[in-house]
């Protein structure tokens, strides 16, 4: 359908964008992880009430999602500005502020048919934690000041993915910007989502997370401030792809009213109610929605 809607003459096409009809159904992607399952959910809960023509596409990584969208196979999903950066544009300058790598991505992408809509308030970037009472006893609320307690002697096991383990701007780039060292017998390489169950249990001190993980929450742990700015931001926003907006050009308007609901402190909670209290995506989806008053 979509490839004949492709071949149809310039004025019909206009025709149709002119009157706001939808011309196919709107593909909306995500990841494979929690947050942006839920976020494809409530996307296409949202949208359907709304009354479009939904279709929700596999779960991708990231890498496939992004070259799914590029080639117009997936007309909508949402996206990480440290991500588009650093990933897919391969841009590893420091940008000064949040809003200019939104900016930077929002022109790069320009170029590939791809529109970054208005952002929401969640930054879902790295961070460091810590149990709470843990911070408390060794006066730790920064990761200066986490640097400090390690470089005085304090011994600390530090849990992280393998990834950021093993990527140049990862650990080994932390511990530069922060001028601190940590034995290698005391980092353990776990998988991504794990870090808060071992250091909930006890088993290390210091975790590798993302900032809107709902465990965060419900294990109350302690997010260090990056005081000297060291992780990029990972703000979120909608990106849809240049064809499907023109068709829909109402959509823009109708995201931006679901983006504002979106911060740190909703998408925890929300992401919080999948992965600890187990109550489902569509269920979730569909309360935050009403709760919200957009549906």
């Amino acid at each position: 359908m979509r490839k004949l809607f492709a071949c149809l003459g310039a004025a019909l096409l206009a025709a149709i964008v002119a009157a706001g009809a939808q011309a196919f159904p709107l593909i909306i992607g995500s990841k494979e992880f929690t947050e942006q399952r839920l976020l494809g959910e409530i996307t296409a809960q949202y949208l359907a009430h709304l009354g479009y023509e939904v279709e929700r596409s596999p779960r991708m990584d990231s890498t496939s999602l992004r070259k799914a969208q590029e080639k117009g196979q997936v007309d909508l999903y949402w996206e990480y500005t440290g991500t588009a950066l650093l990933i897919y544009n391969k841009v590893d300058a420091k940008l000064s502020s949040p809003d200019a790598v939104y900016q930077k991505v929002k022109a790069l992408d320009a170029q590939k048919a791809l529109v970054w809509l208005e952002p929401s308030r969640a930054n879902n970037t790295y961070a460091l934690a810590m149990r709470r009472a843990d911070t408390e006893a060794y006066s730790i609320t920064t990761l200066s000041e986490l640097a400090r307690a390690l470089n005085g002697g304090r011994k600390l096991t530090l849990a992280t993915n393998g990834e950021w383990y093993a990527r140049d701007d990862g650990l080994k780039a932390l511990q530069k910007a922060y001028d601190f060292k940590i034995e290698p017998s005391r980092i353990m390489r776990l998988s991504t989502g794990l870090t808060q169950v071992a250091l909930n249990e006890g088993l290390i001190d210091i975790a590798l997370v993302f900032a809107t993980d709902g465990r965060n929450k419900a294990f109350d742990l302690v997010l260090l401030k990056d005081d000297k700015g060291f992780f990029p931001a990972y703000q979120l926003a909608p990106v849809v792809h240049k064809e499907a907006l023109a068709a829909n050009p109402r959509l823009a308007k109708q995201l931006s009213a679901l983006t504002r609901h979106l911060d740190n402190e909703t998408l925890s909670t929300l992401n919080a109610l999948v992965d600890v209290d187990r109550i489902s995506e569509e269920e979730v989806a569909k309360n935050f929605l009403l709760n919200s008053g957009l549906m």
